[in-house]
């Protein structure tokens, strides 16, 4: 029973780690570019959750859908702002951008908010739920769900609507689509505000039970990277799988052995899949 709640936790914190990832894959999958500065969408939606909360008392899961839209305008902003100008440049131009974006928003972090922890206390978000003998912390929970509803919005938005066929055909062949009438720009700043808004939901949802800093995306980002590398490159799906995978093998990798050898058995299994299949799990070859 014991093993079972384990595992099942593992799956509840790979679900978060999925959203995240789910952001990081679209933009990469549209653009190829890697963002460096992912993990600071997921900052930027936290703080938006834990001021809401402490200046007018708003909880930080009804503020969700705000601050999803406050993420959107940031990340399409910065698109067209920054990004815009470094499509069509060298990779390395392209990574040293978005590792100074990371740098510059952990900065502005520090300077308008402190680098001291903060933390959302109060919120509705409190107590377990218990099933079949199981108990779970109820934001955690909440978390999870959030997660699954936001990641399936997205994979429904790609897979049902004009706009997300747009935006995959601009992934698939940009020049092609611009011959069938699609505006590239338009897919690419859509691309980054979907994006920042996956990782600023994951800021919120993770706000009641985690830590508020400026460089908390740190801690999120290289999981975000392995899911990405290991569910294949662009893949919406394979990101999300990848997620519960890597959570479950992280959380049952601490409970067997050492805590202190979980990352190692995490990047152990990304190494092997990309050993045994380059292109990821659900990556095309």
């Amino acid at each position: 029973m014991l093993l079972l709640q384990t595992i099942l936790s593992g799956v509840l914190i790979g679900l978060v780690y999925a959203l995240v990832a789910v952001g990081l894959t679209l933009i990469f999958g549209v653009m190829d570019i890697v963002n460096f500065a992912h993990g600071e969408f997921l900052m930027l939606g936290m703080y938006a959750s834990f001021w809401g909360f402490a200046l007018w008392k708003l909880d930080p899961l009804f503020t969700l859908p705000l601050t999803a839209l406050l993420l959107f305008g940031v990340g399409a902003a910065l698109y067209r702002v920054v990004i815009r100008r470094i499509t069509d440049a060298p990779m390395l131009s392209q990574i040293f951008t978005t590792f100074g974006l990371m740098i510059l928003f952990r900065g502005l972090a520090q300077y308008f908010w402190s680098p001291d922890f903060r933390s959302v206390e109060g919120s509705v978000l409190t107590g377990k739920v218990a099933f079949a003998g199981l108990q779970f912390g109820l934001p955690q929970v909440v978390a999870a769900l959030g997660a699954v509803a936001t990641s399936g919005a997205v994979w429904w938005f790609l897979r049902s609507t004009r706009l997300g066929a747009a935006l995959e055909a601009t992934a698939a062949d940009k020049e092609a689509a611009a011959l069938m009438g699609i505006d590239a720009q338009k897919m690419f700043a859509l691309a980054w505000g979907l994006g920042a808004a996956c990782a600023g939901v994951a800021g919120a949802l993770l706000s009641t039970t985690f830590p508020i800093f400026p460089e908390v995306g740190a801690s999120f980002i290289l999981f975000a990277f392995v899911l990405v590398a290991l569910g294949g490159f662009g893949s919406v799906a394979g990101a999300f799988w990848a997620g519960i995978l890597v959570g479950v093998v992280e959380v049952v990798g601490g409970f067997l052995w050492d805590p202190a050898y979980k990352l190692v058995l995490v990047l152990s299994l990304y190494l092997l899949v990309v050993w045994l299949r380059p292109q990821g799990l659900m990556g095309k070859a």
